[in-house]
């Protein structure tokens, strides 16, 4: 497979850096964001100083916000948010030219109603066209500082994902293949979830023992959903599903842990994504895995209580009681 240009939708912190990653591998990259004015500025300062700030990006990487731009590309990175995924690519399918083109979601995120992962939603939208997923412990400003990290590419086609190792893998982003595309995109997006609720539990200042027992317990609970709604277990257990749990869960660069942590110290959800110049997708995902397992009949009690302190105003203090007040039983993972 031959990939003459790159296309990513997404001008955000996460976008920034692999656009910045993926040209120092030689290759043209055209990087799309939807807002206008920043896009100009972009363009004129050659950083992202909204989402990345000090991060240079080099000459060779083109910036727009004409949707239409990206339509040749043979490769198209969706890195936009998961609410505007179907919306962003509705509108680029009136102008596709390439029918050859590669379609790689690194959107973290479950449909709100639909319960669709996002792979879904690109396959519904571009029928014919071979879709993958890219998803990982990827935090973009270490990507930026070229500190090494390591990802999985999933897709159907095993042939297209050993395809994309090869061009988008480097000795500081070492990329592995899997064909287990539900798995790798359900733990990408669950343990989002889980990130808030382990940044409650900071913020209430529970200690770590808390902390350790809490994150285990989550992945517990991913995988019991994530196999329910068609996943392998043991890939969560892989990068996408407890590689990005414990990443998500400890670090303070974290979106999601930043936004539990908030509410832990008792700022309400409004005030934190009114503050926010980014989406932390546990809040849209909680409710779409809520929605998931009901639906399936799958017991979620963390994925519970972070829905109730996101969207019913529950304190998390009451939250937290309520989770260990439930009946004590035999661990199963």
């Amino acid at each position: 497979m031959k990939i003459g240009k790159t296309a990513i939708l997404g001008a955000g912190a996460w976008g920034t850096a692999l656009a910045w990653l993926w040209e120092k591998n030689g290759q043209p990259i055209l990087l799309w964001g939807h807002n206008g004015p920043r896009i100009v500025r972009m363009q004129r300062t050659r950083e992202n100083s909204n989402y990345l700030p000090g991060i240079k990006l080099p000459p060779s990487v083109d910036v727009t916000s004409d949707l239409g731009d990206c339509a040749g590309a043979d490769l198209i990175v969706f890195v936009t948010p998961s609410i505007a995924l179907r919306d962003i690519a509705t509108r680029l399918r009136k102008s596709i030219a390439n029918p050859g083109a590669v379609f790689l979601s690194c959107t973290k995120g479950i449909e709100h109603l639909t319960g669709m992962r996002m792979s879904q939603i690109l396959g519904e939208v571009f029928p014919g066209h071979r879709i993958a997923v890219l998803s990982g412990p990827n935090l973009a400003v270490e990507i930026a500082q070229n500190l090494p990290t390591a990802t999985v590419i999933g897709c159907d086609d095993a042939n297209c994902a050993a395809s994309l190792q090869g061009i988008l893998g480097s000795s500081r982003f070492r990329i592995y293949t899997s064909q287990d595309v539900v798995s790798i995109e359900l733990g990408g997006a669950l343990k989002n979830v889980f990130a808030v609720a382990a940044g409650i539990s900071d913020g209430l200042g529970l200690g770590n023992n808390s902390k350790a027992a809490l994150v285990t317990r989550s992945l517990a609970e991913l995988v019991r959903l994530g196999v329910a709604m068609g996943g392998n277990a043991t890939g969560f257990y892989g990068l996408s599903g407890a590689g990005d749990l414990i990443l998500t869960c400890y670090s303070e660069r974290s979106r999601n842990h930043t936004v539990g942590e908030r509410l832990g110290r008792g700022e309400a959800v409004a005030q934190i994504t009114k503050s926010m110049k980014t989406v932390a997708e546990g809040i849209p995902t909680a409710r779409s895995a809520r929605e998931c397992a009901r639906r399936l009949n799958i017991a979620t009690p963390i994925i519970d209580e972070v829905y109730a302190v996101l969207y019913e105003q529950k304190k998390p203090t009451v939250a937290l009681e309520e989770l260990l007040r439930r009946e004590q039983k035999p661990e199963q993972l």
